[in-house]
């Protein structure tokens, strides 16, 4: 039996357990368990109540919220359940652990010539110092691959497009993704290969290429014997992205100078504006077949992600669909009684080009960094612009490439795996 096939037997083995003892402990403790579950649904609307409030309004509903999860909390050890419940929780947890080892996937690239001249652009502030922790400049002379260090007060595009005109045949960059994006777009530009080293905090554009972000140093590699592969870059207003760009309450957060230092507090205070009973109208618009529509919160990103899921969710299955995902966050309004209730809703569609309209300069984020655009703002996507390089050892391909997009069909993939194998390769599957 293939590892594929063991994890697969794992996680269906895990589930129906989990499966069989939640319906088990729910028959023997009827009804207080369906009085717990009314104590967390009430729980997570008090705290939405609250977080989307000011003032004593809030703390109400954040201390509504704490008492209804402390009953839940206290049923359950009333009960004596709390063996039981954990046991469940874990062999859920443990399922989809399972899971996801089973839809692992190693994309089989093309092998590729190995570039006369690389260059590694690193910024030694990125991640922390992993530039430094790593003795990525050293790694990267071994490998025949020249570093260049961005220095405080340089422009990177300047710099890169120095190398170039010097002979750089092939171009990397260590950073976070906003600077992935400037080396990518240029690499694109002129063709060139390019390699993503996960240096920065996060590397969400190095998880969705399939580089594994553990393996700062074995990333060099896609230069000396990598395959390659063609991904798509997306663009507004003429600016390159390679993850994506939000607007509206996120960015309106990104734009807050305290934003660094206190992320959560800066968010929660900027979510009332957006969301809450006296906010102003959306002022992001666009045209759609039912007529203008408006939103307080648009994520455009080059191809689509996966959100809402329990597996892979906030991974992007293929960087080469030639499509924009676009996910909106907007209010709806409804009561055929006469009265107003507002109410957020989410949608999510692809497309190649989107245009959004405002009254004024729009915060945006784009890839992290935050800026104002000029209205309207053009996205497009460019398919299949970059040339990408990938070290062998690598995955090479997003960890949700073979997670199927309906959440159902996981338990009948996870059989056909059981019973017939899989792939190996990055073939979607749907």
């Amino acid at each position: 039996m293939t590892v594929r096939r063991l994890w697969a037997a794992a996680a269906l083995a895990l589930g129906l357990g989990a499966i069989v003892l939640a319906v088990d402990a729910t028959i023997a403790h009827f009804p207080s368990g369906l009085v717990v579950l009314a104590c967390m649904i009430l729980a997570v609307c008090c705290a939405w109540l609250g977080i989307s409030r000011r003032g004593a309004a809030r703390i109400a509903g954040l201390a509504a919220a704490a008492l209804f999860l402390a009953g839940a909390v206290a049923l359950v050890v009333l009960q004596a359940r709390v063996l039981e419940d954990a046991i469940v929780v874990v062999a859920i947890i443990a399922a989809l652990g399972a899971a996801r080892e089973a839809f692992v996937a190693h994309a089989h690239l093309p092998p590729a010539q190995r570039p006369a001249r690389p260059v590694l652009f690193y910024n030694p502030l990125s991640g922390g110092g992993k530039a430094e922790r790593f003795h990525l400049a050293d790694e990267a002379r071994r490998r025949g691959i020249e570093p260049i260090e961005l220095r405080r007060g340089e422009d990177l595009e300047q710099l890169v497009r120095h190398a170039v005109e010097e002979g750089a045949d092939a171009l990397a960059m260590a950073g976070g993704d906003g600077s992935q994006a400037i080396v990518a777009m240029i690499a694109a530009e002129l063709d060139l290969p390019y390699a993503c080293i996960p240096a920065g905090t996060r590397n969400h554009f190095a998880l969705d290429l399939g580089v594994d972000r553990d393996d700062v140093v074995g990333a060099l590699d896609a230069f000396v014997n990598g395959g390659e592969r063609r991904v798509d870059l997306a663009e507004v207003n003429g600016r390159v992205f390679v993850n994506n760009v939000s607007l509206g309450l996120y960015a309106e957060a990104v734009q807050q100078p305290g934003y660094r230092g206190a992320k959560l507090h800066t968010l929660l205070e900027t979510v009332p504006d957006s969301v809450g009973p006296d906010a102003k109208p959306p002022d992001l618009l666009w045209d759609s077949p039912d007529g203008e529509q408006s939103a307080v919160a648009i994520l455009i990103s080059n191809n689509a992600y996966r959100l809402g899921r329990v597996l892979g969710s906030g991974t992007r299955p293929r960087l080469d669909r030639a499509v924009l995902g676009v996910t909106v966050l907007a209010p709806t309004q409804s009561g055929a009684d006469g009265t107003v209730r507002r109410k957020l809703g989410m949608e999510q569609w692809t497309t190649p080009t989107f245009e959004i309209a405002a009254g004024s300069a729009v915060a945006a984020g784009i890839d992290g960094e935050a800026m104002h655009l000029d209205p309207p703002l053009r996205f497009q996507i460019r398919p299949g612009a970059l040339r990408v390089r990938i070290a062998p050892q690598h995955p090479g391909a997003s960890p949700s490439a073979l997670e199927p997009d309906q959440p159902w069909r996981t338990i009948g993939v996870l059989t056909s795996l059981l019973i017939h194998g899989g792939p190996g390769d990055a073939a979607p599957v749907r």
